[in-house]
């Protein structure tokens, strides 16, 4: 026992006094011996062309509240995800505002989303020239409850509509936000058709103004984003 009644090892998130009961010093102790173990986040699934993946975390939880790892380098490493973070986005919605769908080519941005209030359908579209799932998408319902990411890598546009008040949405991204390499495709784009599960939606000047698809990649500068194949994260995480 530590000379301020604390018990050795303890981080600040776990401290216990000696005057409190049996019982709690003994769930300190077991919230201690999860929390300093590994509690991995593991791949739910995959989708288009196994490049897009739904994370969830191990998540321990009591009377009190909860903890997790949202990302450990060991972990992302081992699954064939990036490890170098350049930038952490944070932003809140009202229900039924639309943001994106965005993309940047330089630096490369690839981005790992999470709701962390509330609710949002999260949405990723490949446009890489030359995919073989070009102009696809991938979309699902993620919530501060469910506390699912979803992963997508430079060459897909992200977005998400709030489905409640007061949402917030977390994501990091592995390149640095450049104005001068970042675009937009239309979130209503039909030759999409992103089936998107509220359609009174409040969208941004920008955003309601954004290029379709076909017009994105009739641009030269669509030539930044082309398909070059690469291992799964499945098959990189064996």
């Amino acid at each position: 026992m530590a000379r301020d009644g604390r018990l050795f090892g303890v981080s600040r998130f776990c401290v216990r006094r000696v005057s409190q009961s049996q019982e709690e010093q003994v769930k300190a102790i077991q919230f201690l011996i999860v929390e300093r173990s590994f509690m991995p986040l593991q791949l739910e699934s995959t989708h288009l062309g196994g490049d897009v993946a739904v994370i969830v975390p191990t998540v321990l939880g009591d009377d009190r509240g909860f903890f997790m790892e949202t990302y450990r380098y060991d972990n992302f490493r081992d699954l064939g995800l990036p490890t170098e973070w350049a930038q952490d986005n944070h932003s809140r919605s009202s229900k039924g505002v639309l943001r994106g769908l965005h993309f940047q080519w330089s630096p490369p941005m690839s981005k790992l989303m999470r709701v962390t209030r509330g609710a949002a359908f999260l949405v990723a579209v490949d446009i890489r020239k030359g995919s073989p799932t070009l102009g696809q998408w991938f979309g699902l319902e993620v919530t501060a409850d469910n506390k699912k990411q979803v992963y997508a890598p430079y060459g897909f546009a992200r977005g998400f509509c709030a489905l409640t008040d007061e949402c917030e949405v977390q994501y990091k991204c592995t390149g640095v936000y450049n104005s001068g390499a970042e675009s937009g495709i239309l979130y209503k784009d039909p030759e999409i058709g992103i089936e998107w599960p509220l359609q009174d939606v409040l969208v941004s000047a920008k955003d309601a103004k954004a290029q379709t698809l076909k017009e994105w990649l009739a641009s030269p500068l669509s030539e930044n984003i082309v398909y070059q194949p690469t291992p799964t994260i499945v098959a990189k995480g064996k």
